[in-house]
């Protein structure tokens, strides 16, 4: 006689949304998620006896950014630190370019999953980098752009007053800022003579 059918995930429950069609001969399940993977079994039974039928269901997806880059501005001598991160099935992994040339390690330069470490920038690490996390079923990309700040000291908006007038016994304080990158050392002379920390 026409066997009576059933189904059931192996190890979990039947997803929520599946429905059976065709006397139950056909188990669909509409828009697949991960959770939907493992293992299905069809049962069919009549008075003359059963057959059970297991297959596995196994699903796989695009990579999909967790962490993406975002534009960076750093001195000269400062380290940089950038990471992408994705999920996927099966686990992306990463590749990085720069200017739209692959990226390999250096020196100074290391990749390890997804991170990217340069230690102690200069001008020639400014540029457009891609990070690029893939697996067989695609590819997905992240851009930023490292600008390097390296400039020489200047005093464009702090200039030391050329004179101070103060009376003796009272304190005084005389401010350097310079603008420059990557942040410079400062000394002080009065007159030729270099300024040494004491008591006062």
């Amino acid at each position: 006689p026409v066997p009576t059918i059933s189904w059931r995930k192996v190890n979990g429950h039947n997803p929520s949304k599946a429905r059976l069609r065709k006397s139950q001969a056909v188990l669909e399940i509409p828009n697949v998620q991960l959770e939907d993977a493992g293992m299905y079994e069809c049962k069919a039974e009549n008075s003359r006896g059963r057959n059970v039928f297991r297959g596995q269901l196994q699903v796989y997806t695009y990579p999909h950014w967790v962490e993406k880059l975002n534009d960076t501005q750093l001195d000269s001598g400062d380290p940089l630190r950038w990471e992408c991160k994705a999920t996927g099935k099966p686990r992306p992994t990463y590749r990085w370019l720069k200017n739209g040339v692959p990226l390999w390690p250096q020196s100074r330069i290391e990749m390890v999953n997804g991170v990217l470490m340069i230690h102690s920038v200069n001008v020639s690490d400014a540029g457009m980098y891609q990070c690029l996390a893939e697996n067989k079923y695609g590819t997905i990309y992240a851009s930023a752009e490292l600008k390097i700040l390296a400039s020489a000291p200047t005093f464009p908006l702090n200039q030391m007053r050329k004179t101070i007038i103060i009376t003796k016994g009272q304190e005084v304080v005389i401010e350097c800022k310079p603008q420059a990158s990557p942040k410079p050392t400062i000394t002080w002379k009065k007159g030729d003579k270099a300024l040494r920390e004491s008591k006062r």
